[in-house]
């Protein structure tokens, strides 16, 4: 079995290492606790992103930032590469830990997601544990946690607060909306999940996506980074299958594009659903292209398509004319 709490923890210490490079700021609790503002405080960047998206994955992916097209103009994207697609992903980097302590809310995604079982379902479809003595997660938060947040997590880990490692930045940043592009593969992953199929099956992962500008408040920026996978999201994965037919049924239901609140940005779907998630189509929640190469039959499939059309009204990415 992976220790993927260990590989995340060493990630974090080299993490440490770049604090000025990264324009990252670390922060010591009472408890012991080490935090790395990633841009809540601090200003953070491109880079600093691509290290929150290697603790969400345990470091079990590589991560780079690429050059994306997006009707003729380039702006950064993300690419991911992973050949543990179900550990990397969902073990790991899906944020299905709702933090709430007092007033402090935050989304929890990384390695130590399985030592609280969060959730344990998930971790029983993938035959996965994890017993650590240290624990790495990165929060999806507008605030820093206190001691009293991290003891709560550290409890709910098992592990002494001082062996905790956590991670903070908000949506609307360049660190937070890199790790969000970063998460196309397990968005993917997530979605044939929820289909009912044995992602085990997977063997491996790559994707792309566009990197949303900052273009608004957190709930604007939520919207427009969802919008970097539900509309210019690519993945490719590899996979042994024994049914190819059965396989396509389930690429035909997989893409955004399948999903009946398709073809809007998504806050404006998420204003007209009265910012209510419960009334939002949740299969709008997966990358706009899907490639699957089936290794038994040595056939590739391909189902759904990019929409730069909508990318562009989401990003708000305005031409400015020049005259000579």
């Amino acid at each position: 079995m992976m220790a993927i709490n260990e590989t995340g923890f060493e990630a974090f210490e080299e993490m440490l290492d770049f604090e000025e490079d990264l324009k990252i700021q670390v922060h010591e609790l009472d408890n012991g606790t080490v935090v790395v503002d990633a841009g809540v405080e601090a200003e953070g960047g491109l880079w600093a992103g691509i290290y929150l998206s290697r603790l969400c994955m345990a470091d079990l992916a590589d991560i780079q930032i690429i050059p994306c097209d997006v009707k003729g103009i380039s702006i950064p994207g993300v690419q991911v590469t992973t050949d543990h697609p179900a550990i990397s992903c969902m073990a790991s980097q899906c944020a299905m830990w709702q933090i709430k302590v007092d007033k402090y809310f935050a989304m929890g995604s990384g390695p130590a997601r399985v030592l609280a079982r969060k959730t344990k379902d998930l971790y029983e479809k993938l035959g996965f544990e994890e017993f650590s003595d240290v624990g790495v997660l990165v929060l999806e938060s507008n605030k820093l946690p206190d001691s009293k947040v991290a003891s709560h997590i550290a409890e709910k880990c098992g592990i002494d607060p001082a062996d905790l490692r956590l991670a903070v930045a908000p949506t609307d940043s360049i660190a937070g909306l890199v790790q969000v592009s970063a998460r196309v593969v397990e968005t993917g992953l997530h979605k044939l999940f929820t289909m009912g199929f044995d992602i085990n099956a997977i063997t491996s992962g790559w994707g792309k996506a566009p990197i949303s500008p900052i273009m608004g408040d957190a709930t604007m920026c939520m919207g427009s980074s969802n919008d970097a996978i539900i509309y210019g999201g690519e993945t490719y994965y590899t996979l042994k299958y024994e049914d190819p037919e059965e396989l396509q049924q389930y690429l035909k239901g997989m893409p955004s594009e399948a999903s009946r609140d398709y073809g809007a940005p998504f806050y404006k779907t998420f204003k007209a659903a009265g910012f209510d998630f419960f009334k939002v189509d949740h299969n709008m929640f997966a990358p706009a292209r899907v490639v699957m190469n089936e290794l038994k039959s040595r056939r590739t499939f391909v189902s759904g398509r990019i929409n730069p059309d909508v990318l562009m009204e989401s990003f708000n990415i305005e031409a400015v004319n020049q005259t000579h």
